[in-house]
């Protein structure tokens, strides 16, 4: 079974990838002016800065887009963002979360309503579907640090909670509260981590047919492309058969 995160890849491969980085970097520089604002604008004394700017290089983002979203929290003119979360249903009757900063809280709640009506789904109250996900730190690693039994014993060592390994590389999931903890742990054995964030992960995940989870990307594709949007999860997943014909 292949879920939300290969689906993410598929569209990233499938996309302009020019104009997915742009979008990608201005998201990311959105997260970090927030998390400067939460404390001091230095990584080394603000976990949540460093963790902001740990994500953008992962994503190649270049130094000086970095400083600039750094400097620009303390700015007279710097924009006050807040951190709204969304919920709703999608096609088929699968769950969705959605989590946005914004200047402009009626502009975004707008959007995101519309664009679950026009993919046949519905916005929903807070709580409606996020009692079905549990809320958890997710850190990520380069297959290159090790192998699989290296990773898990690491991960045990550090109190993480799971470990998913492939050939594209290692997740590691572990309590919300705990991630600070756990990602220090593990980066004393296996390095720096790729990515180190928060994310809803689906209890159950709900399998859906072709034509359901084309529209299911789409409909996340749409969301993704919001400004304000920075983060979009599901609960569906697809058979292996189903995954490959998307991916051709």
């Amino acid at each position: 079974m292949a879920g939300h995160s290969q689906f993410k890849n598929i569209m990233h491969r499938k996309g302009k990838q020019d104009g997915i980085r742009s979008k990608m970097f201005s998201k990311l520089a959105r997260e970090i002016t927030v998390a400067a604002k939460t404390g001091l604008p230095d990584p080394t004394m603000n976990a949540a800065l460093r963790l902001a700017v740990q994500n953008a290089k992962a994503q190649s983002m270049p130094k000086d887009n970095i400083d600039r979203a750094i400097k620009k929290a303390s700015g007279a003119d710097a924009e006050t963002y807040d951190a709204i979360r969304y919920e709703g249903y999608g096609p088929g009757g699968t769950a969705v979360i959605v989590e946005a900063l914004t200047d402009n809280r009626n502009r975004t709640a707008s959007n995101v309503r519309s664009t679950f009506s026009k993919a046949g789904g519905a916005l929903g109250e807070t709580g409606s579907v996020s009692f079905s996900f549990d809320h958890v730190g997710e850190i990520t690693y380069k297959a290159s640090v090790g192998d699989a039994d290296k990773v898990m014993e690491a991960a045990i060592e550090a109190g993480a909670e799971d470990v998913v390994s492939d050939e594209d590389g290692h997740t590691i999931y572990c309590g919300f509260e705990d991630m600070n903890e756990v990602s220090k742990a593990l980066e004393g054995v296996l390095g720096e981590a790729e990515t180190v964030k928060a994310i809803w992960k689906a209890q159950t995940p709900i399998e859906v047919d072709e034509d359901r989870a084309l529209s299911i990307m789409k409909l996340i594709e749409t969301l993704e492309d919001d400004d304000d949007v920075q983060a979009v999860y599901s609960n569906f997943e697809v058979s292996d058969e189903v995954m490959a014909k998307l991916s051709a």
